[in-house]
């Protein structure tokens, strides 16, 4: 039952969609400011 109200009702379905870019952003944040960080300290050392 609880299945069936969050796929098939609109505020499941945004439901599951906030679950995916929460997700998403769990993994892509990190990636993103370790590759700024790194992009910084290789601009710091060749100055």
């Amino acid at each position: 039952m609880a299945w069936d109200l969050l796929f098939s009702t609109d505020y499941g379905l945004f439901s599951v969609v906030v679950i995916v870019v929460i997700l998403g952003m769990s993994v892509g944040f990190p990636y993103f400011f370790n590759k700024k960080m790194r992009e910084e300290a290789a601009r710091r050392g060749q100055q």
